[in-house]
C-alpha cells in the first residue's frame, strides 16, 4: 500500500517533539503516541472512527471524527500545525480539533 503522506514521518517526529516540550515525557513515549496518532489519521481518511480525548476541564469526551469528503469543507491557511489534530465531527457536523497529548484511544 502507497503511502499518500510523503512526510509522514516528519509529521510523527514533529508531534513527538511537541509532546515531550508540553508533557516532559520521554521522547519514546511520545513518539509511540504519534504513531498512533498517525494511524488514527490515516483511519479517519478512509472512514468514521469513534474516538476518546481529555477535555481541557479533565473530563473524557468522545466523538465521531472523519476526514472523508471534507475537502471542500476545509477552511484557512494550510499551514501544518503540529500540537493538535483537526477532524470533522459527524454529529456536530462541524470540525474540531484536540490536542495531541489529550488523546486517550481509538475504537
Amino acid at each position: 500500500m502507497k503511502n499518500l503522506d510523503p512526510q509522514f514521518r516528519s509529521r510523527v517526529f514533529h508531534w513527538a517533539h511537541e509532546m515531550v516540550k508540553t508533557t516532559g515525557k520521554s521522547f519514546a513515549v511520545c513518539l509511540a503516541k504519534s504513531w498512533a496518532l498517525y494511524r488514527l489519521r490515516k483511519r479517519m481518511a478512509n472512514e468514521t472512527v469513534k474516538i476518546a480525548f481529555e477535555k481541557v476541564d479533565g473530563s473524557l469526551r468522545i466523538a465521531y471524527a472523519t476526514l472523508k469528503d471534507t475537502v471542500d469543507k476545509v477552511k484557512g491557511t494550510g499551514k501544518p500545525n503540529y500540537k493538535t489534530l483537526p477532524y470533522f465531527d459527524t454529529r456536530a457536523q462541524g470540525f474540531r480539533s484536540f490536542k495531541l497529548e489529550n488523546f486517550v484511544t481509538a475504537y
